[in-house]
């Protein structure tokens, strides 16, 4: 990013357009740099995924393990939740 160009005037109008100028040319510069920061984990994390991902593929001959890890997380999902048809099914049934 190239900083905007300061005038070469000494009109106040003109210094105070350039001034306002370098502001936002900072502010744009700085909420990239605090962006960059708070996504660095995210990138992170992206190219662990991705490495694993890569290394399940190919080292142990698994071909879907998002898929499976998928299923893995809705079984776990299902063995452990409290759904309102477990409930249900346990109770004995009620003559009404």
């Amino acid at each position: 990013m190239s900083l905007p160009e300061l005038p070469q005037t000494t009109d106040r109008r003109e210094l105070r357009k350039a001034l306002v100028r370098l502001r936002l040319e900072m502010r744009r510069q700085e909420i990239r740099h605090e962006s960059g920061q708070l996504l660095k984990p995210l990138t992170r994390l992206r190219g662990v995924g991705d490495s694993l991902q890569g290394g399940l593929q190919g080292g142990l001959g698994i071909k879907h393990a998002p898929l499976w890890g998928i299923g893995a997380v809705v079984l776990l999902g299902f063995l452990t939740g409290k759904g309102l048809s477990l409930i249900h099914i346990s109770e004995p049934t009620r003559p009404y």
